[in-house]
């Protein structure tokens, strides 16, 4: 079970570093059968990952789908980005450890995932735990209800 609606895609976006890796995502969640929405970019040529990570944050803010994935070299570029939205909490993760905090203690809606810092076999494992990690609540809710500005 999922702590997320997947019966909704789950967003996808990268800039040119993050392409392959959202290239194997992508047959990493048609082999679960879930569905996606791919946001782009759609080759290795350079572009500006702001005009990805905006399109899937606001996807997932919008309830449009259930959570969202971002690559960029570094994931900086794409968290700091999509972090920009009111309801989004985008985290920067290179570990299974850190995915799983990410969902439990920061009720994070979006997985940023550094390219240039991962294993292509640890992508997939993220991910999984990722879909399937719950928030803890308590007093990391009362955290969690303090971020927002407005």
């Amino acid at each position: 079970m999922s702590p997320f609606n997947l019966s909704k895609p789950i967003a996808i976006g990268c800039d040119h570093a993050g392409f392959e890796y959202k290239e194997d995502i992508i047959s990493f969640l048609e082999g679960k059968g879930l569905e996606y929405k791919d946001f782009g970019t759609y080759s290795t040529d350079s572009v500006d990952y702001p005009d990805f990570a905006h399109p899937v944050a606001s996807s997932v803010e919008n309830h449009e789908t259930a959570f969202g994935i971002l690559l960029c070299g570094s994931a900086n570029g794409v968290a700091i980005t999509a972090n920009k939205h009111q309801h989004i909490r985008a985290a920067v993760c290179w570990g299974e450890e850190l995915a799983e905090l990410a969902r439990k203690h920061n009720d994070a809606n979006i997985i940023c995932i550094p390219s240039l810092f991962v294993r292509e076999g640890d992508v997939e494992k993220m991910i999984e735990i990722f879909i399937h990690t719950d928030f803890d609540g308590g007093r990391h809710e009362r955290r969690v209800e303090k971020i927002a500005c407005a």
